[in-house]
């Protein structure tokens, strides 16, 4: 008999545990998906660099909504990427500018937006004219390799290897 209750008691444990964890899993899931009330805008670029769906738009290091969708333009093959900004931000202006940031130097890309000043505010599916695309580190890097090999052909005397090899 009192085996019989043990097990009874496990079991109830058990239920409640499982429970627990379905109710958590359901509060996690809602507060990611979008619980708060949210309104899309979009923006093109010509490159968006490693941008992701679900990363962060900012304003001024405060994250305002979130990357809802990226595709690409049919028409004329650029970058489109829509921006679910939360509710509350709803007063952006319509000059308002996005760019596509790294957060460090080798950080995770988000969408950074610069706030206008127009007294007309962005809506439902306005698409945001001022953008500016991702900044890659390979072709900074190569862009700067360039310009020394050709300062290096301009200026022979600034080349220390010919210079050690004309002193000896």
């Amino acid at each position: 008999m009192q085996r019989k209750s043990i097990e009874i008691w496990v079991g109830v444990f058990m239920l409640v545990g499982i429970a627990a964890i379905v109710m958590l899993a359901v509060q996690v899931s809602a507060a990611g998906t979008g619980a708060n009330k949210s309104y899309r805008l979009e923006a093109r670029f010509d490159n968006i660099g490693g941008l992701n769906v679900k990363a962060p738009v900012m304003i001024g290091g405060v994250r305002v909504g979130r990357v809802g969708g990226i595709w690409i333009d049919k028409e004329d093959y650029v970058a489109v990427v829509g921006l679910d900004i939360d509710q509350q931000y709803d007063t952006l202006a319509v000059d308002t500018g996005a760019s596509i940031l790294t957060s460090g130097l080798l950080g995770a890309q988000f969408v950074g937006l610069s706030p206008g000043f127009s007294d007309i505010y962005l809506e439902q599916g306005d698409t945001l004219e001022l953008t500016q695309s991702a900044i890659q580190l390979e072709s900074l890097i190569s862009q700067f390799m360039f310009s020394q090999g050709q300062d290096q052909a301009k200026n022979p005397e600034k080349n220390p290897a010919k210079n050690n090899a004309k002193e000896q």
